[in-house]
């Protein structure tokens, strides 16, 4: 992974160049629950205390495709299936809106936490691992853009 300023979101996929979109033939295929990965940064010393690491974290190391701070990303997931809870990532004023990431679940450490954390790394990453989403409307990321969370469109009751 590498950091970029800008990235462009798609409904329904991912971020462009993400692993996401380019494997549409695997578990990661269009309309996946994971199509984007979310870490608050307020876990990253967290996890290097947890780690026994003697310097800050990258948040490149984690393998997550956003960081964001300001906001619990794990409160920020819908307790009803039919109440849904959207991440807006940017400007409403812009044209499109912003881009809208509904979260789908936590993301899970994987044993690549070992190797990349040292050892107790897997375990250091557990509850701490962030969240992963499903892209409800594409549009540009950028670094610094504002992060909020907002009810979402009622579903319809089943007839």
């Amino acid at each position: 992974m590498k950091a970029v300023p800008t990235a462009q979101a798609l409904a329904g996929q991912g971020l462009v160049g993400d692993r996401s979109v380019r494997g549409a033939a695997s578990a990661l295929a269009a309309g996946g629950k994971r199509q984007v990965t979310l870490l608050q940064a307020e876990h990253l010393p967290v996890i290097a205390a947890l780690a026994g690491l003697g310097s800050p974290l990258d948040p490149l190391s984690l393998r997550r495709n956003l960081v964001v701070s300001g906001l619990n990303l794990l409160a920020a997931r819908s307790l009803f299936k039919d109440q849904p809870l959207l991440l807006c990532i940017g400007d409403p004023s812009t044209e499109g809106g912003p881009v809208l990431l509904e979260i789908t679940g936590p993301c899970e450490p994987c044993s690549k936490m070992e190797a990349l954390l040292g050892p107790g790394g897997y375990n250091a990453m557990r509850g701490h691992g962030g969240v992963t989403a499903r892209v409800v409307r594409g549009g540009w990321l950028q670094v610094g853009a504002v992060v909020d969370c907002r009810p979402g469109p009622m579903a319809s009751p089943a007839a």
